[in-house]
């Protein structure tokens, strides 16, 4: 989407949605804030889990086994849980993984990738927790929508690093322009 100014009144048009700038302006801020919100909360979330801070190494195998039986995707959960290496590798993930996502976001650098890790995230919470006694509508489907939001709307080149990383040659490239944002 691109917005052209001229004598007589703002035109948008739809022309390329990566040229979409919100820079300036109080969606623009509001979108950093919101990525910066969604960061600190998944940074928080996998920071409590390093075992120098909580005590105890991570262990994501109980709630595996047991926390999602109304799970669509529980013969999955109880297959990863039984699984000794995917169990290692999923203990290490989750805690590095949502303190990776939640520093992307923060400090505004790679957030489309940060973005695109955390709704994988939140999709296997959404359905591993589905409970859905209170409608389809909870927090881990907010907190997808936040991902989704976050990363089309380029929300890193707006007080974050990912502004700086696009001056990069690297991110002239098709891939590049995909990660940063």
């Amino acid at each position: 989407m691109v917005t052209t100014q001229t004598k007589a009144a703002t035109e948008t048009t739809f022309d390329d949605i990566r040229n979409f700038d919100l820079q300036g302006t109080v969606a623009g801020y509001w979108i950093a804030i919101l990525r910066v919100v969604t960061g600190y909360w998944l940074l928080r979330a996998g920071f409590t889990k390093f075992a120098f801070v909580s005590g105890e190494p991570f262990d994501a195998s109980g709630y595996l086994l047991h926390g999602t039986t109304a799970s669509p995707i529980h013969g999955f959960f109880a297959w990863a849980a039984g699984t000794p290496w995917l169990m290692e590798f999923t203990n290490v993930a989750i805690p590095a993984g949502e303190f990776l996502i939640g520093l992307g976001l923060i400090l505004g650098a790679l957030v489309r990738l940060a973005s695109f890790f955390g709704g994988i995230l939140m999709v296997f919470f959404y359905l591993g927790n589905a409970d859905w006694a209170h409608g389809l509508v909870n927090g881990d489907l907010m907190g997808l929508l936040l991902f989704v939001t976050v990363a089309m709307l380029g929300a890193g080149r707006i007080f974050g690093l990912d502004a700086h990383l696009e001056r990069l040659d690297v991110a002239k490239t098709r891939i590049g322009k995909f990660l940063l944002g």
